[in-house]
């Protein structure tokens, strides 16, 4: 499609009318241009090879033909398979093909791991028109005989060279030499070279070839920053560019540092979810919900949990730790400026690396200088205000659903309530010990809320033994013997006993 020429309507492409009218309905009123290229072909069922980088609408690219020329399917013998390398992916699939297979009458259901395999059993038995899977859960499926792929006649393999850099083609070979010889075999990737030119050879009949876009993410419509930061001061920039830029993405290196990360987050003020391969797929997908959402602000994230989560609207990256090399500097990088929209990359540069970091702007052919932190100069945080303007609307019972119950449980506050935080993951609330802020009457230790066991004796003076239940029941004399105190108009007077 040439610069200046009007996008073609879904209906100018030869989408049938009810897929056009749910298009329309969620504001789709025109193609993108890996859609316009790759729509007519798909469906007049051609094998069909497309690069274009991610975010650019390639799951309405290939989703549409798909629905189109799939048949209805046999329960546990899906009609239609779509492969994908992340169960984030495969959910994204899913729920943005659902409202159009239910216009074609079809059913779309996503299988991966991470999750019990009851449910997703059970999905197949009903049956399944058009299957979105990972490969790693979809041969346990096949192994266990829950589903064949025997009669799957349209084949989609999404993000071909993230498979690659994640080891799965092997296991994509032998789920394609499954299907049916005469299928039609639809790819998507960013790089159409190396690893992906043999699947096509192998796998594809006079495919036709489509290029959209730039290979990389369009690294001019990101604002790069290099922060010359100390080790001790991370949390609080990065605090700082979140509040600054609006919804933003934090990389770490490890799954134990995103964890920590978001709880320093949280400590000072910035709701965060974190998402990583140690968190099974119901805390993976609640986090990227709250994310999508706006009930956090920022998503902390590993470099392998992050391949293909497509989230719009990101206003930032931060690279909280460097990445490995100039790949995956762009990648990381390429979750935000999307579909053209503008966005903003931080990178933190200590002493150790400063070498490092000269390297990579020089293979990426950056030439940003290394500045003081400055957050200011990421934008006016409009997006986090209106963000956290939000989370304060919330009602009041909602909150309260939340808080622990005061007084700590009537034992010390030594049972811990485990609450649920925005992300999905379990937190225990509350402390051993709840303590006033008020000091004691006597200038001693700030009161517990806890009410101390009481024994009145005969001169009507009432002994407060201070220690633990536990070391009350289980010692018989006493060495220091409790405080005794007088009761006079409601107050405590503590005199020696």
């Amino acid at each position: 499609m040439q610069s200046g020429t009007p996008a073609p309507s879904f209906a100018d492409l030869g989408v049938p009318q009810r897929l056009v009218d749910v298009l329309d309905a969620r504001g789709f009123t025109s193609a993108f241009e890996v859609q316009a290229a790759t729509i007519p072909d798909a469906l007049a069922g051609r094998d069909l090879c497309g690069r274009a980088p991610t975010g650019s609408g390639k799951t309405i690219a290939f989703g549409i033909p798909t629905l189109v020329n799939t048949a209805k399917a046999r329960p546990g013998h899906p009609s239609a398979l779509i492969l994908s390398p992340t169960r984030e992916l495969a959910d994204q699939i899913k729920d943005e093909l659902a409202p159009l297979a239910k216009a074609t009458d079809r059913t779309v259901t996503a299988v991966y791991g991470g999750v019990g395999y009851g449910p997703q059993n059970q999905a197949i038995r009903r049956g399944v028109d058009v299957l979105v899977a990972c490969p790693g859960r979809l041969e346990d499926l096949i192994s266990s005989g829950s589903v064949s792929l025997a009669e799957v006649g349209v084949v989609v393999v999404d993000e071909a060279d993230r498979m690659a850099d994640m080891g799965f083609l092997p296991a994509v070979k032998r789920l394609l030499d499954r299907t049916k010889s005469d299928r039609q075999t639809l790819l998507f990737s960013a790089t159409l070279d190396g690893d992906i030119a043999e699947l096509t050879r192998r796998y594809q009949h006079d495919p036709v070839r489509h290029e959209v876009g730039e290979v990389e993410p369009d690294m001019t419509a990101m604002a790069h920053h290099f922060w010359s930061i100390d080790h001790e001061k991370r949390v609080d920039h990065t605090r700082d560019a979140v509040v600054a830029a609006g919804p933003t993405i934090v990389f770490t290196r490890t799954r134990h540092g995103a964890d920590r990360l978001c709880k320093q987050l949280g400590k000072a003020g910035v709701e965060a979810a974190a998402i990583h391969g140690g968190r099974n797929q119901n805390q993976r997908t609640r986090a990227l919900e709250a994310f999508t959402k706006g009930h956090v602000q920022a998503l902390i994230a590993t470099d392998v949990a992050a391949r293909g989560i497509h989230v719009d609207g990101v206003a930032c990256v931060v690279h909280f730790d460097p990445p490995e090399d100039d790949k995956t500097y762009l990648h990381r990088s390429g979750r935000t400026a999307r579909a053209g929209a503008q966005g903003v990359v931080v990178s933190f540069v200590r002493d150790n690396n400063r070498k490092d970091v000269k390297t990579l702007q020089r293979d990426l052919g950056l030439a940003q200088v290394v500045t003081t932190p400055d957050a200011t100069l990421l934008g006016d945080g409009s997006r986090h205000r209106e963000a956290t303007s939000r989370q304060k609307a919330q009602p009041a019972a909602k909150a309260q659903q939340s808080a622990p119950p005061k007084g700590g449980g009537g034992n010390g506050g030594r049972n811990r309530q485990r609450t649920r935080t925005r992300d999905g993951e379990d937190r225990a609330a509350g402390k051993s010990a709840r303590r006033d802020d008020r000091p004691a009457r006597d200038g001693g230790t700030p009161r517990t809320r806890t009410k101390p066991a009481e024994r009145r004796g005969a001169d009507g003076v009432v002994d407060v033994d201070p220690r633990p239940r536990k070391q009350r029941q289980s010692t018989d004399g006493r060495t220091n013997p409790p405080a005794k105190v007088h009761r006079k108009g409601g107050g405590v007077k503590a005199r020696r006993g």
